[in-house]
C-alpha cells in the first residue's frame, strides 16, 4: 500500500464553451454562488466568465480533492443547464 502520493498538487483551468455569451453568462450567474461558498479544505476552485466560456481554475492538494472538485463543477453547471432548459 502506498502511504503517500508522489503528487504535490494538481493544478488544472477546464474551459467549457457555451453557444453564445448569453448562455454563458446565465450558467456563470447560476453557479458563482456554489463555487464562492464550496468548502476548500484541500483544493480550491475559482470561476471567471470570458465571453461564451466558463473558465474554471482548480487548485487541489492531490488527485482526490482534484477529482471531487471536478464533480461538483461538472454537476452544478449540468444542473443550472437543466433548469434553464426548463425555462426556456
Amino acid at each position: 500500500m502506498i502511504d503517500e502520493s508522489p503528487l504535490e498538487r494538481v493544478r488544472s483551468n477546464i474551459v467549457i464553451e457555451f453557444e453564445d455569451n448569453a448562455q454563458a453568462k446565465i450558467i456563470y450567474d447560476s453557479i458563482i454562488l456554489e463555487f464562492s461558498t464550496a468548502p476548500d479544505f484541500r483544493s480550491s476552485m475559482t470561476i471567471d466568465l470570458d465571453e461564451s466560456n466558463i473558465i474554471i481554475n482548480i487548485d487541489a492538494e492531490d488527485s482526490t480533492s482534484f477529482r471531487a472538485s471536478v464533480n461538483s463543477a461538472i454537476k452544478w453547471i449540468k444542473l443550472a443547464l437543466e433548469i434553464n432548459d426548463l425555462t426556456n
